[in-house]
């Protein structure tokens, strides 16, 4: 048996709110063969501990919309790896480095990942950000020299 199409998409809305405030690396886990007590572990990280509270009023926003609250909630004083417990969805918004600590998706590597469809959303990162200035050259570079500009004299 796989995750219900319910807790499908209670994990990519929760998803698409964790994008909109850049979370980074979101991945959903089906969970459902190996635990009775819920169908999806989904795990999104952030760089801060202000981005990780930021990520999480985020996702409790989107699924207060759709009258879901968590029925329980864990870490958010110290904003490193804070837990929601929807029942069927559990998310995990971690700080980076405590991610690559827990390694949660390694832990859970023989369960299949679900499709969260965020290509579908609008990339809020790329699409205002202007693109990086070219880095200055440095004095001791060498420039070749231009065939079409006249000699200084």
């Amino acid at each position: 048996m796989s995750a219900n199409e319910t807790s499908i998409a209670i994990a990519r809305a929760a998803a698409h709110a964790a994008s909109d405030k850049i979370g980074q690396d979101i991945v959903a886990i089906d969970v459902s063969e190996r635990l009775a007590i819920t169908d999806v572990f989904l795990v999104a990280s952030a760089s801060s501990e202000r981005q990780v509270n930021s990520i999480v009023d985020g996702i409790e926003e989107e699924l207060a919309k759709r009258d879901l609250k968590p029925v329980r909630r864990e870490g958010r004083s110290e904003g490193r790896w804070v837990l929601l417990d929807y029942l069927d969805v559990v998310i995990h918004v971690q700080h980076e480095e405590d991610r690559v600590f827990y390694a949660l998706e390694r832990l859970w590597g023989d369960c299949p990942v679900i499709d969260l469809q965020l290509e579908d959303a609008p990339a809020a990162s790329t699409s205002s950000a202007p693109a990086p200035a070219p880095a200055p050259a440095l004095a001791n570079d060498a420039v070749a020299p231009d065939a079409t500009a006249p000699d200084a004299e």
